[in-house]
């Protein structure tokens, strides 16, 4: 399998966003996905990254197996929760041994997937892997949260590492690229290791996504703004939510 963008700035990327994003997104998570279900469920974390949101299923009781094409980001998330069933895939082409009571993906991670016959596929993949009325919910970025991509550097600095990132948005071709650069220190003071990578992401009509998940043979499908699930405003401009049901 090809290496994951996310591969080169890993230790970045789980540093840097491990709060980011479920504080923000819990209120949505807890009226679609917890409050459907039991204590035990078996649940795919698709996309699962360094382990953020997977920490929390653990910690409600789920027996979860996680899933991302970034060997890297397994690594981390193997590391942090050595219970859980990691697997390096890419989520195109699932190959797991199922079924599972739900699937999750979070943090805007289907964007990642350029292309709408790639997203048809990924659908088709988690469908799949689901017991027959299995909860597929995941949450994805339209056009108006990459409008905040100013190509403006945001900089954070720790002792012993420094961060940028600055996003870019190409409205003709929908693709957002978003620049990473990890500079860490090593052991000599004066000597620092420096990483980098370009993120792509592509936006879609909601209406597109919608399409893909009946294409994929998902039903009940529903559809919600950041914003009707109470989440915070500026965590979720342009974010919307998608539950559906095998």
């Amino acid at each position: 399998m090809p290496e994951s963008s996310y591969d080169d700035v890993a230790v970045m990327y789980h540093t840097l966003w491990a709060n980011s994003y479920l504080p923000g997104a819990l209120p949505a998570l807890e009226r679609l996905f917890f409050c459907q279900l039991s204590p035990n469920a078996r649940v795919l974390d698709v996309c699962c990254g360094s382990g953020h949101v997977t920490a929390e299923l653990v910690k409600r009781g789920y027996e979860i197996t996680g899933v991302d094409s970034s060997r890297a980001l397994i690594d981390i998330a193997r590391r942090e929760l050595p219970q859980v069933q990691f697997d390096v895939q890419d989520v195109r082409q699932l190959d797991l041994e199922g079924p599972f009571d739900a699937a999750l993906s979070t943090f805007d991670s289907l964007n990642h997937i350029l292309s709408l016959e790639d997203l048809h596929a990924v659908f088709s993949g988690v469908y799949a892997a689901l017991k027959p009325g299995g909860l597929f919910v995941f949450d994805m970025n339209l056009e108006e949260a990459y409008s905040l991509d100013l190509h403006q550097w945001l900089v954070n600095i720790r002792h012993d590492a420094v961060g940028l990132s600055r996003g870019m948005y190409d409205p003709v071709t929908h693709t957002a690229h978003t620049e990473l650069i990890w500079f860490t220190q090593t052991s000599s003071k004066d000597c620092w290791q420096r990483r980098e990578s370009i993120v792509e992401e592509r936006c879609y009509e909601k209406s597109d996504i919608v399409q893909a998940l009946q294409f994929s043979r998902f039903r009940n499908v529903e559809v919600h703004s950041a914003e009707e699930l109470a989440v915070d405003r500026e965590f979720g401009f342009g974010r919307y939510f998608f539950a559906a049901r095998r």
